[in-house]
């Protein structure tokens, strides 16, 4: 179960392996920041499954932060570090996740809602990614 978890929680982080993830808020942008940040903390090839690699990376949100609908390369596990985050995969309904929760998205599933709903506290997700070896991007927006 802990392994599981640990593969949701790296997909999430892993939002933008190139930077700063693309987003709106609920409040004006002077205001609060408009981008989640990320960080990878690193991605290895997974010697015993040929072609895949497994990624690690911290994302956190800032206050009021809504990310715009998008997937995942491969599997991802999302396990929430600080604050609250919502989160919504295809059609199902919106979660609320605190520190210690956690979800899974399968290859191909559509993030259609994440936010932090917090107009004053930051969230933070550590996301662990199994996808393939070559530790490209781990995140494709719908409007891509």
């Amino acid at each position: 179960m802990l392994a599981s978890g640990l593969i949701v929680i790296a997909g999430l982080a892993a939002l933008s392996r190139h930077g700063p993830i693309a987003m709106s808020t609920g409040v004006e942008e002077s205001a609060a920041p408009s981008r989640a940040r990320e960080q990878v903390i690193s991605c290895e090839k997974l010697p015993n499954v040929p072609g895949k690699s497994i990624t690690t990376t911290l994302v956190e949100f800032p206050p009021g932060v809504v990310v715009p609908s998008h997937r995942h390369a491969g599997s991802v596990t999302a396990y929430v570090l600080k604050g609250t985050l919502q989160s919504q995969l295809n059609s199902d309904p919106v979660g609320t996740f605190g520190p210690g929760g956690s979800w899974f998205e399968p290859p191909g599933t559509l993030h259609t809602y994440v936010a932090n709903p917090s107009p004053t506290e930051p969230a933070e997700i550590m996301a662990i990614f199994v996808a393939d070896s070559d530790c490209g991007k781990l995140t494709i927006f719908e409007d891509e």
